[in-house]
Protein backbone atom coordinates (compact mmCIF):
# COMPACT_ATOMS: atom_id res chain seq x y z
CA UNK A 1 0.00 0.00 0.00
CA UNK A 2 2.82 2.37 0.92
CA UNK A 3 4.63 1.64 -2.34
CA UNK A 4 1.46 2.34 -4.32
CA UNK A 5 1.04 5.72 -2.63
CA UNK A 6 4.67 6.62 -3.36
CA UNK A 7 4.25 5.69 -7.03
CA UNK A 8 1.03 7.72 -7.35
CA UNK A 9 2.63 10.72 -5.60
CA UNK A 10 5.72 10.52 -7.86
CA UNK A 11 3.77 10.46 -11.10
CA UNK A 12 1.36 13.21 -9.90
CA UNK A 13 4.29 15.49 -9.04
CA UNK A 14 5.98 14.71 -12.35
CA UNK A 15 2.76 15.55 -14.22
CA UNK A 16 2.36 18.92 -12.44
CA UNK A 17 6.02 19.80 -13.08
CA UNK A 18 5.65 18.96 -16.78
CA UNK A 19 2.54 21.14 -17.03
CA UNK A 20 4.38 24.09 -15.42
CA UNK A 21 7.23 23.75 -17.95
CA UNK A 22 4.72 23.68 -20.81
CA UNK A 23 2.87 26.78 -19.50
CA UNK A 24 6.13 28.73 -19.13
CA UNK A 25 7.15 27.73 -22.66
CA UNK A 26 3.81 28.91 -24.10
CA UNK A 27 4.01 32.25 -22.20
CA UNK A 28 7.57 32.82 -23.38
CA UNK A 29 6.61 32.03 -26.98
CA UNK A 30 3.55 34.33 -26.91
CA UNK A 31 5.08 37.34 -25.05
CA UNK A 32 8.21 38.99 -26.35
CA UNK A 33 9.45 41.13 -23.50
CA UNK A 34 12.06 42.74 -25.75
CA UNK A 35 9.52 43.91 -28.33
CA UNK A 36 9.23 47.64 -29.09
CA UNK A 37 6.28 49.34 -27.40
CA UNK A 38 4.47 51.06 -30.28
CA UNK A 39 1.75 52.27 -27.90
CA UNK A 40 4.07 54.22 -25.62
CA UNK A 41 3.02 57.31 -23.64
CA UNK A 42 5.10 60.24 -22.46
CA UNK A 43 3.67 60.38 -18.93
CA UNK A 44 6.04 62.68 -17.08
CA UNK A 45 6.91 64.30 -13.81
CA UNK A 46 8.00 67.91 -14.27
CA UNK A 47 9.99 70.51 -12.34
CA UNK A 48 9.81 74.17 -13.31
CA UNK A 49 12.13 77.01 -12.15
CA UNK A 50 11.25 80.58 -13.16
CA UNK A 51 11.83 84.29 -12.72
CA UNK A 52 8.56 86.11 -12.01
CA UNK A 53 8.01 89.55 -13.53
CA UNK A 54 5.11 91.82 -12.55
CA UNK A 55 3.31 93.48 -15.46
CA UNK A 56 0.97 96.52 -15.55
CA UNK A 57 2.55 98.05 -12.45
CA UNK A 58 1.29 101.29 -10.98
CA UNK A 59 3.79 104.17 -11.19
CA UNK A 60 6.28 103.84 -8.36
CA UNK A 61 6.01 100.08 -7.90
CA UNK A 62 9.22 98.25 -8.76
CA UNK A 63 10.67 94.81 -8.22
CA UNK A 64 13.90 94.39 -6.31
CA UNK A 65 16.17 91.41 -5.74
CA UNK A 66 15.27 88.13 -7.42
CA UNK A 67 11.62 87.06 -7.65
CA UNK A 68 11.85 83.27 -8.06
CA UNK A 69 9.25 80.59 -8.67
CA UNK A 70 9.25 76.82 -8.50
CA UNK A 71 6.67 74.26 -9.59
CA UNK A 72 6.42 70.48 -9.82
CA UNK A 73 3.78 67.91 -10.69
CA UNK A 74 2.70 65.11 -13.01
CA UNK A 75 1.29 65.11 -16.57
CA UNK A 76 -0.74 62.27 -18.13
CA UNK A 77 -0.01 61.87 -21.85
CA UNK A 78 -2.81 60.97 -24.30
CA UNK A 79 -1.57 60.52 -27.93
CA UNK A 80 -4.00 61.49 -30.69
CA UNK A 81 -2.27 60.27 -33.88
CA UNK A 82 -0.93 56.92 -35.03
CA UNK A 83 2.73 57.95 -34.87
CA UNK A 84 2.11 59.30 -31.35
CA UNK A 85 3.94 62.52 -32.18
CA UNK A 86 0.84 64.56 -31.28
CA UNK A 87 -0.95 64.36 -27.97
CA UNK A 88 -2.83 66.20 -25.28
CA UNK A 89 -1.87 66.03 -21.62
CA UNK A 90 -3.53 66.97 -18.35
CA UNK A 91 -1.90 67.13 -14.95
CA UNK A 92 -1.82 68.18 -11.35
CA UNK A 93 0.89 70.16 -9.61
CA UNK A 94 2.05 72.66 -7.02
CA UNK A 95 3.71 76.03 -7.54
CA UNK A 96 5.25 78.75 -5.39
CA UNK A 97 5.60 82.30 -6.73
CA UNK A 98 7.63 84.89 -4.80
CA UNK A 99 7.58 88.61 -5.62
CA UNK A 100 10.18 90.92 -4.07
CA UNK A 101 8.91 94.47 -4.63
CA UNK A 102 8.09 97.75 -2.90
CA UNK A 103 4.32 97.38 -2.51
CA UNK A 104 3.57 97.87 1.18
CA UNK A 105 0.53 96.10 2.69
CA UNK A 106 -1.07 96.70 6.07
CA UNK A 107 -4.26 95.39 7.67
CA UNK A 108 -6.68 96.82 10.22
CA UNK A 109 -9.80 94.93 11.29
CA UNK A 110 -9.86 92.90 8.09
CA UNK A 111 -9.36 95.93 5.82
CA UNK A 112 -6.17 96.02 3.75
CA UNK A 113 -4.32 99.20 2.86
CA UNK A 114 -1.67 99.52 0.15
CA UNK A 115 1.13 102.00 -0.46
CA UNK A 116 4.35 102.37 -2.40
CA UNK A 117 7.37 102.08 -0.11
CA UNK A 118 9.23 105.09 -1.44
CA UNK A 119 12.75 106.25 -0.71
CA UNK A 120 11.61 107.66 2.66
CA UNK A 121 11.00 104.12 3.95
CA UNK A 122 14.06 101.90 4.29
CA UNK A 123 13.34 98.14 4.06
CA UNK A 124 15.45 94.99 3.96
CA UNK A 125 12.64 92.61 3.02
CA UNK A 126 9.30 93.13 1.32
CA UNK A 127 7.96 90.05 -0.41
CA UNK A 128 4.70 88.38 -1.33
CA UNK A 129 4.68 84.55 -1.43
CA UNK A 130 1.83 82.76 -3.23
CA UNK A 131 1.18 79.00 -3.03
CA UNK A 132 -0.96 77.38 -5.75
CA UNK A 133 -2.46 74.05 -6.79
CA UNK A 134 -2.07 73.89 -10.59
CA UNK A 135 -4.20 72.17 -13.24
CA UNK A 136 -2.28 72.30 -16.57
CA UNK A 137 -3.81 71.15 -19.88
CA UNK A 138 -1.56 71.18 -22.94
CA UNK A 139 -1.23 70.25 -26.60
CA UNK A 140 2.01 68.44 -27.42
CA UNK A 141 4.21 67.91 -30.45
CA UNK A 142 7.38 65.81 -30.36
CA UNK A 143 9.48 63.81 -32.82
CA UNK A 144 9.82 60.80 -30.51
CA UNK A 145 9.85 57.20 -31.78
CA UNK A 146 9.22 53.84 -30.09
CA UNK A 147 12.98 53.20 -30.20
CA UNK A 148 14.11 56.50 -28.63
CA UNK A 149 12.61 58.84 -26.04
CA UNK A 150 15.28 61.52 -26.59
CA UNK A 151 13.59 64.08 -28.81
CA UNK A 152 12.61 67.66 -29.58
CA UNK A 153 9.31 68.88 -28.12
CA UNK A 154 6.93 71.84 -28.16
CA UNK A 155 4.21 71.96 -25.50
CA UNK A 156 1.62 74.73 -25.39
CA UNK A 157 -1.33 74.98 -23.06
CA UNK A 158 -3.38 76.70 -20.40
CA UNK A 159 -2.97 76.52 -16.64
CA UNK A 160 -5.59 77.09 -13.95
CA UNK A 161 -4.18 77.78 -10.50
CA UNK A 162 -5.93 77.82 -7.13
CA UNK A 163 -4.38 79.98 -4.40
CA UNK A 164 -4.51 78.03 -1.13
CA UNK A 165 -2.03 80.03 0.96
CA UNK A 166 -0.38 83.45 0.77
CA UNK A 167 2.01 85.38 2.97
CA UNK A 168 3.26 88.95 2.89
CA UNK A 169 6.33 89.84 4.96
CA UNK A 170 8.01 93.21 5.29
CA UNK A 171 10.97 94.28 7.40
CA UNK A 172 11.41 98.06 7.18
CA UNK A 173 12.07 101.19 9.19
CA UNK A 174 8.36 101.11 10.09
CA UNK A 175 8.76 97.70 11.74
CA UNK A 176 8.05 94.08 10.81
CA UNK A 177 4.73 93.12 9.25
CA UNK A 178 3.57 89.56 8.47
CA UNK A 179 0.16 88.94 6.91
CA UNK A 180 -1.55 85.90 5.39
CA UNK A 181 -4.89 84.95 3.81
CA UNK A 182 -5.32 88.32 2.11
CA UNK A 183 -8.92 88.47 0.84
CA UNK A 184 -7.91 91.04 -1.82
CA UNK A 185 -5.93 88.40 -3.74
CA UNK A 186 -7.60 86.58 -6.62
CA UNK A 187 -8.04 82.98 -5.55
CA UNK A 188 -7.96 81.71 -9.12
CA UNK A 189 -5.26 82.47 -11.68
CA UNK A 190 -5.23 81.36 -15.32
CA UNK A 191 -2.94 81.91 -18.27
CA UNK A 192 -1.13 80.53 -21.31
CA UNK A 193 2.26 78.82 -21.29
CA UNK A 194 4.79 77.46 -23.76
CA UNK A 195 7.55 74.92 -23.22
CA UNK A 196 10.03 73.85 -25.89
CA UNK A 197 13.40 72.16 -25.97
CA UNK A 198 15.43 68.98 -26.31
CA UNK A 199 15.25 65.94 -24.05
CA UNK A 200 15.25 66.98 -20.35
CA UNK A 201 16.13 70.68 -20.82
CA UNK A 202 13.36 73.00 -21.99
CA UNK A 203 12.68 76.72 -22.00
CA UNK A 204 9.43 77.82 -20.36
CA UNK A 205 7.27 80.97 -20.50
CA UNK A 206 3.90 81.76 -18.87
CA UNK A 207 1.63 84.79 -19.22
CA UNK A 208 -1.11 85.35 -16.62
CA UNK A 209 -4.40 86.55 -18.08
CA UNK A 210 -5.97 87.95 -14.91
CA UNK A 211 -4.64 90.24 -12.15
CA UNK A 212 -3.05 88.92 -8.97
CA UNK A 213 -5.17 91.33 -6.90
CA UNK A 214 -8.91 91.93 -7.04
CA UNK A 215 -10.21 95.33 -8.13
CA UNK A 216 -10.85 96.18 -4.46
CA UNK A 217 -7.07 96.49 -3.90
CA UNK A 218 -6.22 100.13 -4.65
CA UNK A 219 -3.63 102.83 -4.11
CA UNK A 220 -5.23 106.27 -4.07
CA UNK A 221 -8.33 104.96 -5.89
CA UNK A 222 -6.19 103.29 -8.56
CA UNK A 223 -6.65 99.50 -8.85
CA UNK A 224 -3.56 97.33 -8.45
CA UNK A 225 -4.14 95.40 -11.67
CA UNK A 226 -0.76 93.69 -11.90
CA UNK A 227 -0.49 90.33 -13.63
CA UNK A 228 2.55 88.07 -13.97
CA UNK A 229 4.89 86.82 -16.66
CA UNK A 230 7.21 83.92 -15.81
CA UNK A 231 10.37 82.84 -17.66
CA UNK A 232 12.58 79.91 -16.88
CA UNK A 233 13.40 76.24 -17.40
CA UNK A 234 11.20 73.17 -17.46
CA UNK A 235 12.62 69.72 -16.70
CA UNK A 236 10.68 66.58 -17.73
CA UNK A 237 11.36 63.27 -16.01
CA UNK A 238 9.96 60.03 -17.45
Amino acid sequence: MRNSLLIITFFTTLSIFAQEIEIKKVVKDEIDFDAIDSLYREDQFYVNITYNALQKRIDGIAQNKLSPGIAFGFLRDMPINKKRTLSVAAGLGYSLAIYNQNLGISETNGTYTYQVLDSGISFTKNKLSLHYIDLPIEFRWRNSTPESHVFWRVHSGVKLSYLFYDQYKSVSSNGTVTLSNNSDLNQFQYGFYLSFGWNTWNFYAYYGLNPIFKSSAKIENQSISMNTTNFGLMFYIL
